[in-house]
């Protein structure tokens, strides 16, 4: 079975090559914004806008003349922004005709430096060593770990990003996998929550991490010295650069623990030969809108969770099956069945008033869900 994993990997670079890597940032950033600027001076004269294509080969006939800097960069650097800018304008297309209308649609917009320095596409000759990879126009460049990517493979194309000062390059490779068939044995169900990150039907309870409330002091006081210094200054620039450091070490853990978590629930899963695992459809939008909750339920990640839980099960051929979100899995005894009206959030144990059982609220949940499914 031929599967595609995503490989994410930071690279060490020396001064030479982050300058280089700034220049095609700029070069991917400048062609966005002088494609975006053609289309809209296009679609009011005439009413249509030029595709990538069109674009590429206008800019290309400008770069001798008005910008001799661009043959410093890779040539598929600008294509490829350009071939974003479309794909962009497409999907504001779609949410435009499924009825969201406004800002929801997310219309291409200029990019600015002072945001963030961004990333850019690479194609064509990409070779993966153990310790290094090789990229078009920037040659071999070191990686901080060894033995991560499949050396030999063959890659179609590269993105390199920024993040509070450290670079990454990401792919996405195709490789075969021997799927494995469904086992016959129970279903897992897996109840998510705030106090505890999932609670599976089998026993196991793994907990969150809670990365922004573990650092949401130290975050405060940096952003209050963030807004202290003077725009402009070489001060403030330090500061956003400390404030985009943490939001990066928070985002870091939240992502290292829902992959621990989805993969040793996954592996657990798989040795029991568990028929299909069993979620709950959150409406997470309509959970963030309490405000006394909506910072715990932000800081978990559910629908991250959800994510990485389907390709892995679907990688191993297991099935995921999702309950909707209307199902009373906290409130239904998961011995009789008797339905509790009466139970409120503030409730963490399930007492059954009809057979008398005694159950960890999240646990009672979880033994539903695998029920349902």
């Amino acid at each position: 079975m031929k599967v595609y994993r995503g490989y994410k990997v930071e690279v060490d670079l020396n001064n030479e090559q982050k300058t280089a890597c700034l220049k095609h940032a700029g070069c991917s950033r400048f062609a966005w914004n002088w494609g975006l600027a053609r289309k809209q001076e296009a679609y009011k004269q005439t009413g249509k806008m030029p595709t990538a294509i069109d674009l590429h080969k206008e800019l290309n006939a400008l770069k001798q003349t008005d910008y001799p800097w661009m043959y410093e960069v890779s040539k598929c650097v600008p294509q490829e922004a350009l071939r974003d800018l479309d794909a962009a304008y497409k999907h504001a297309y779609r949410r435009l005709k499924e009825g969201k209308g406004g800002r929801a649609v997310g219309w291409p917009r200029f990019k600015s430096r002072t945001k963030a320095i961004g990333g850019f596409r690479l194609t064509g000759s990409i070779h993966l060593f153990e310790d290094r990879i090789q990229l078009p126009r920037l040659g071999i460049l070191k990686l901080k770990e060894r033995g991560y990517l499949p050396v030999g493979a063959k890659v179609a194309q590269a993105t390199v990003t920024e993040r509070a000062g450290r670079w990454y390059v990401s792919m996405q490779i195709e490789q075969e996998r021997g799927g494995i068939a469904t086992g016959d044995g129970p279903a897992i169900g897996i109840d998510l929550g705030i106090k505890a990150l999932a609670t599976c039907s089998h026993g196991s309870v793994y907990e969150s991490p809670k990365a922004l409330r573990s650092s949401l002091k130290r975050l405060q006081r940096r952003s209050r010295q963030l807004s202290r210094k003077t725009k402009g200054s070489k001060n403030r620039v330090k500061a956003k650069q400390r404030v985009a450091k943490l939001h990066a070490r928070i985002a870091t853990i939240r992502k290292d623990a829902l992959h621990q978590v989805t993969t040793a629930i996954v592996t657990k899963a798989t040795s029991q030969r568990a028929r299909c695992l069993v979620i709950e459809d959150l409406n997470v939008s309509g959970m963030l809108k309490n405000r006394k909750l909506s910072r715990a339920i932000a800081d978990v990640g559910f629908s991250e969770f959800r994510r990485q839980l389907e390709y892995k099960a679907a990688s191993l051929g297991l099935p995921v099956k999702v309950v909707s979100r209307w199902y009373p899995s906290s409130k239904i005894c998961s011995c009789c069945g008797w339905i509790d009206e009466q139970q409120t959030l503030s409730d963490r144990t399930f007492v059954c008033e009809q057979c008398g059982v005694v159950l960890d609220r999240d646990f009672n949940a979880a033994l539903n869900l695998a029920t349902s499914g």
